[in-house]
């Protein structure tokens, strides 16, 4: 009798066992299944990112080779010019010395420009990393609500008003501002980096109320935004430039919802250092 009121309990025990451990397995199945999803999306990004920066480098080498075959070529069509004008004799040597000079002031302007190109490249360099840098900070992000790129030479970040704010509201919401501080941090890691954040809206009329427009609403979205990350990120207000573009600068046409959902978008344009881009615009001594 004793035996048998022992065995009930080791039978529970056992059967309680073999019940738990599927499910474990199973839970653990399921949390590598959502590992690995992770992993495959961040991979896909750095994929982007690296193939992003390879076209970039590819379109730099070329711009310089082309560039390097234009200057070699004027320099042989030089020398062949001022080599025939001596032959002719019909030219004084105070001509020849006036045209050499020239040349050699050609020569400075060579070099100027390759100064150029090198400032061009290492900004492009230096934005290619920001970029990098932005969408490392952002992570797994869907790229319909944020969306960061460069054209022409200036880095924009585009925030989905929808991830910013109510429809019509300019109070950012609280998920809006973990994105903000994530952004944020990238910003405070460049002090040499001023930026502009700008509002737009797409072209439904605002019904006036304490704001009279679209200018009003996107200038106040502008705001909060710099407000955010100057009070809870600490980014020096002096760096920033707060703007409002209303309904004016569309970047797809409001005729349709998703048209009208892209336009309604608060940006953050990288400024360019206009002091040292003059300073490279300065002329040579020669």
């Amino acid at each position: 009798m004793r035996v048998a009121q022992l065995a009930l309990p080791v039978a529970l025990v056992t059967i309680f066992a073999s019940c738990s451990a599927p499910r474990k397995l199973r839970e653990s199945q399921a949390r590598n299944a959502q590992l690995d999803s992770l992993y495959r999306t961040t991979y896909g990004k750095l994929r982007t990112c690296e193939e992003d920066a390879a076209r970039a480098a590819a379109a730099y080498k070329d711009k310089v080779t082309n560039l390097t075959e234009q200057q070699q070529q004027l320099k042989t069509n030089n020398s062949q010019m001022l080599d025939h004008l001596k032959e002719l004799s019909v030219i004084s040597s105070s001509q020849a010395e006036s045209i050499k000079k020239s040349l050699d002031n050609i020569g400075a302007k060579d070099a100027y420009i390759k100064d150029l190109q090198s400032a061009i490249a290492r900004k492009d360099s230096l934005n290619m990393q920001l970029v990098m840098n932005l969408k490392g900070a952002i992570g797994n992000m869907d790229d319909k609500d944020i969306n960061i790129k460069v054209d022409k030479g200036v880095v924009y970040i585009d925030i989905s008003d929808k991830l910013l704010f109510k429809s019509g509201s300019y109070d950012i919401n609280e998920r809006a501002k973990e994105v903000l501080g994530k952004v944020a941090k990238v910003l405070i890691a460049q002090p040499d980096i001023e930026f502009m954040v700008e509002g737009h809206t797409d072209n439904v009329p605002y019904r006036p109320n304490v704001l009279l427009d679209n200018w009003d609403l996107s200038v106040k979205r502008a705001t909060s935004v710099v407000r955010i990350l100057q009070n809870q990120y600490n980014i020096p207000p002096a760096r920033m430039t707060a703007a409002g573009r209303g309904e004016y600068l569309p970047i797809a046409s409001n005729d349709t919802a998703e048209g009208k959902a892209a336009n309604r978008r608060t940006r953050i344009v990288i400024l360019p250092q206009l002091d040292q881009f003059f300073k490279l615009l300065e002329k040579p001594a020669n």
